[in-house]
Parts: C-alpha cells; structure tokens; sequence
C-alpha cells in the first residue's frame, strides 16, 4: 500500500515547495505534478498519479483545490478513486484527513469541495473588481509598452513606404506581434 502524491501550482512560474514538504513528511513514496490552471481539464500528472496506484494506495494532497477547483471535477476524481479502491488524503484546510464518501463525510466532503469551488470564483470576483478600480484610476497593469509614440511613427512612416512588418520589427528590435497591435 502506497502513499502517493500529487502537487499542482496554477502558474509555471510559481513553485510547489510548501506542498512538496509537506508530502514529503506525510509519508509519500512518489510525487506527480501539474503546473496548470484548476480549471484545466489536461492534468498530465494527475493522470499518472491514477494510472501508476492500484487498490489500497492513498492519493494525498495538500489542499482539497489542488485536486481540482470545480465542484464536479472534485468529486469526481474523488469518486474514481473510490471506484478503484484508493483513498484520498488532504493534509491541509478544513477538509483535511481521509475521504470516505459514506454517509455523514460524503456530504461533508461534497460541501467542502463546494466550498472550494466558491473560494476560487470570490478570488476571480475581487481581482477582476480590483482590476476594474485601478482602470478606472487610470492606472494599467501589465509590462510597459516597448512602443514609444517615436517608435511608433517611424513604424507608421516604414509601413506606409512599404516595408514588411518583419523588416521593421526587426529594425526596431520589437516582435512582430507588438508592431500588429499597435498598426495593425
């Protein structure tokens, strides 16, 4: 009977330290991970995870949203993992021990998960509602712009002579893409 664990971190640029400590202590013989979105449905680790554990192996995270953000999808994979004779362990959050989905701890763990799935749609609400705010303050987010109001026109004048679009971002060391969205 093994310990397996499974880590994911939304971005490639963030790191799954806190989790791979703390799978790490709980006992985990292999660990499988995803840098992707919750709600993306192409979890390659998690596949691998399911594929590699057979009957009496625990799955085990380190919170209920790193198995999924969507209510459906949690239970879900909760489900097929039952299904197969494998348990599900959280280590953390208030859903945190082993899943049974028997009785009281089914609709337990179905709220839970619920739960998960509001939390990730309140953080969506308040970054875009942030978002919103700093436009209106006339504040942008995001790297500045590479183009200048002078880069600009001497792309405008190269283009009007009829340069190639690659040309130009070339001569003004800009992607081609940055030259598109500023003259189309």
């Amino acid at each position: 009977m093994a310990v397996i664990g499974y880590k994911r971190v939304s971005a490639k640029a963030q790191h799954a330290q806190l989790q791979e400590d703390a799978l790490s202590a709980a006992g985990c013989s292999k660990v499988y991970e995803d840098k992707a979105s919750g709600k993306n449905a192409e979890r390659p680790g998690l596949l691998a995870a399911l594929d590699y554990m057979r009957e009496g192996d625990t799955l085990c995270v380190w919170k209920l949203d790193r198995l999924g953000r969507s209510t459906k999808d949690v239970l879900t994979t909760a489900e097929v993992l039952h299904a197969h004779g494998i348990a599900l362990r959280i280590l953390t959050g208030t859903l945190s021990g082993t899943y049974s989905p028997k009785g009281e701890g089914k609709f337990f763990f179905t709220m839970m998960a619920a739960f998960a799935e509001l939390e990730r749609d309140m953080i969506i609400e308040r970054t875009h509602a942030g978002l919103a705010a700093a436009k209106a303050q006339g504040r942008v987010g995001g790297r500045p712009s590479v183009i200048t109001e002078d880069v600009l026109t001497v792309a405008k004048a190269r283009k009007a002579k009829g340069e190639s679009i690659t040309a130009i971002a070339k001569a003004l060391e800009v992607s081609r893409a940055t030259l598109y969205r500023h003259i189309g």
